[in-house]
C-alpha cells in the first residue's frame, strides 16, 4: 500500500488535485468577494435611487403628508428635519435603527433634543433643490409589518420651496444580498468535493494509460535481465514523445551492451588462442627435457616465456584501458620521448630507423604511454619492411604529427580500419609474424584516443604503409 501511494500515478494525482483544489479555492473566493461588492453596491443605488425619488417630490413642494412614499417592507423611508424631528416615515414603519432619529412617527424628537447648526447652513442645497452631493450610507435595522429586517440606508438632504432643509432616508433591504452570496457559497462548497473527485480520477487514469509503455519497458527489462539475452529489445511505443525517446535509448544501450559483451566473449576467446600456443610449446619442451635431459632447448624456453610475458603485458594494458584508467597527464617533450626510443632500440632492430625529427612539440599525456604507441609502431613498421623504415616528427598548426613509414606490402584499402581490431593478423602478416599477437596496433590506437588524438594508416608515398599520429600540442 505504502508503494502504491509512493507510486508516480499516486503522486501526479495528489499533486493535480491539490492544484486544482487551491485555484478552485481562490476563484470562488474571488467570485463571491466580487459578487458581495457587486449586491452591496446595487442595494446602495436602490437606496439612492429610493431616497432620490422623495427628495424630488419635497422639493417640488408636495406637503410631507402627501407624499407618494415606497413600499415600507421593501424601502423604508424617514424623513427627518434640521431640528431632528420626524416629518415622514413609510406606512407600517414601526421601529428603525441607522438614521438620523430613532422616532416612527412625524413630530418625534430625537433622544436628547436636536440642536440646529448654523454653522452648516452654507452647506445646504439651495430653495427646492435636492443635494448634488453623493448620499451617505449607514446600515441599520427596522421593523416593518412585525418584519425586522436589516437595511442599507442612503441619506440625501432637501430644500424645500419654503426653505426647509430636510433629509430622506431611504433602506434596501438587505437580505437578498446576503441571501444570494450565501446560495452561491454554499453551492461552491457543496460543489468542491466532486469536482475535486472528478480531477482526480481522470488524473489517475490518464496517468495510468501514459505510464503503460513505462511498465511495458520495465518489465521487458526484468525479462532481458532474468534471462541474460541481450539480443532482446524493449517495446516503442508508437507515439513520438519522450516515453519514446526512453524507449528508443534503452534500446540504443542494450545494442551497446550487447556489442560491448560479444566483444568482451570475442576478447576472451582471442586471448585463449593466443596464449594455449606458448603454454603448449613450454609443456612439450619440458615434457621432453623431463623424459630427455639433453634435448632442452633453454633458448626455446625463453623465447616462449617472454612472448608470454609480453602477451600478458598487453592484455592487462588493454585491461586498463579498458576500465577507464587515466595515469595523471604532464607535458611531454615529443622530440626527446622519440629520440629516447630510437636510442633504446636501435641495437637490435632488423631495419633501420632513418629519423627526421623537426623541433621539439609537447603535449600533455604519460610518458611511458606515448613510448609505447612509438614503440608499437616502429615494431609493426620494421616487422614489414623490406629495407627501409622512416620516422618524421613535426608540429603542424598547433598539432604534433608523427609520421611512421615502411617500404613493405602496404595495407589494402579495405583493411585499412580491419587491422586496429584486437588480435587482427592480416594473412600475410601471419607468414611473417615472429611472435605478434595482434595486439600492438590496437593498443597504438587506444592509447593515441586516450591522449585525445588519432591514429590512421595510409599509403606511404614510395609504397608500403604509412602510419600517421596526431597530438594535440601544447
Amino acid at each position: 500500500m505504502a508503494r502504491r501511494l509512493g507510486s508516480v500515478r499516486a503522486r501526479t494525482t495528489l499533486g493535480a488535485t491539490a492544484v486544482v483544489a487551491g485555484a478552485l479555492v481562490a476563484a470562488g473566493l474571488a467570485v463571491v468577494l466580487l459578487l458581495r461588492a457587486n449586491l452591496a453596491g446595487q442595494t446602495d443605488l436602490r437606496a439612492e435611487v429610493s431616497a432620490r425619488e422623495v427628495a424630488a417630490q419635497l422639493a417640488a413642494g408636495t406637503p410631507y403628508r402627501s407624499l407618494d412614499l415606497p413600499d415600507g417592507e421593501d424601502h423604508p423611508v424617514q424623513v427627518v428635519g434640521e431640528d431632528g424631528r420626524v416629518r415622514a416615515v413609510s406606512e407600517d414603519l414601526q421601529a428603525i435603527d441607522g438614521t438620523g432619529s430613532p422616532g416612527v412617527r412625524p413630530g418625534a424628537a430625537p433622544r436628547g433634543g436636536g440642536d440646529d447648526d448654523d454653522d452648516q447652513g452654507d452647506d445646504y442645497p439651495g430653495r427646492g433643490e435636492v443635494s448634488g452631493d453623493d448620499p451617505g450610507f449607514s446600515t441599520g435595522r427596522a421593523t416593518v409589518d412585525g418584519r425586522t429586517a436589516d437595511y442599507r440606508f442612503a441619506a440625501v438632504e432637501v430644500t424645500t420651496p419654503r426653505d426647509e432643509t430636510v433629509t430622506v432616508y431611504a433602506g434596501a433591504d438587505l437580505a437578498a444580498a446576503r441571501d444570494a452570496t450565501g446560495t452561491v457559497t454554499r453551492a461552491m462548497l457543496a460543489g468542491l468535493p466532486l469536482l475535486l473527485a472528478v480531477v482526480a480520477g481522470v488524473t489517475w487514469l490518464v496517468t495510468r494509460r501514459a505510464l503503460r509503455p513505462v511498465e511495458a519497458v520495465r518489465a521487458e527489462l526484468a525479462e532481458i535481465t532474468a534471462s541474460g539475452d541481450l539480443a532482446r529489445r524493449v517495446p516503442v511505443p508508437d507515439a513520438r514523445d519522450e516515453i519514446a525517446g526512453l524507449a528508443a535509448t534503452t534500446n540504443e544501450t542494450l545494442a551497446a551492451l550487447e556489442e560491448s559483451v560479444a566483444r568482451q566473449r570475442g576478447f576472451v576467446a582471442d586471448a585463449s588462442h593466443e596464449l594455449r600456443s606458448p603454454i603448449a610449446s613450454l609443456r612439450t619442451q619440458l615434457e621432453v627435457a623431463a623424459a630427455h635431459p639433453e634435448l632442452l632447448d633453454v633458448d626455446g624456453l625463453v623465447a616462449d616465456v617472454v612472448r608470454l610475458q609480453h602477451l600478458a603485458a598487453d592484455l592487462l594494458l588493454l585491461a586498463r584501458i579498458d576500465a577507464g584508467e587515466r595515469p595523471p597527464a604532464r607535458p611531454v617533450a615529443l622530440g626527446r620521448l622519440v629520440r629516447d626510443e630510437l636510442d633504446r632500440r636501435a641495437p637490435g632492430d632488423r631495419v633501420a630507423v632513418r629519423a627526421s625529427v623537426e623541433g621539439d612539440p609537447r603535449v600533455m599525456g604519460v610518458p611511458g604511454r606515448l613510448a609505447r604507441v612509438v614503440g608499437n609502431l616502429l615494431d609493426n613498421a620494421q616487422r614489414h619492411a623490406d629495407a627501409a623504415v622512416r620516422l618524421s616528427l613535426r608540429e603542424e598548426a598547433g598539432t604534433a604529427v608523427l609520421r611512421v613509414a615502411d617500404d613493405g606490402p602496404g595495407v589494402p584499402a579495405a583493411d585499412r580500419e580491419r587491422i586496429f581490431e584486437r588480435f587482427v593478423r592480416l594473412d600475410d602478416a601471419r607468414s611473417r609474424d615472429e611472435g605478434g599477437a595482434g595486439l600492438g596496433l590496437a593498443i597504438a590506437r587506444d592509447l593515441v584516443a586516450a591522449h585525445g588524438g588519432s591514429l590512421t594508416v595510409g599509403e606511404a608515398p614510395g609504397g608500403g604503409a604509412l602510419f600517421e599520429v596526431r597530438l594535440p600540442a601544447t
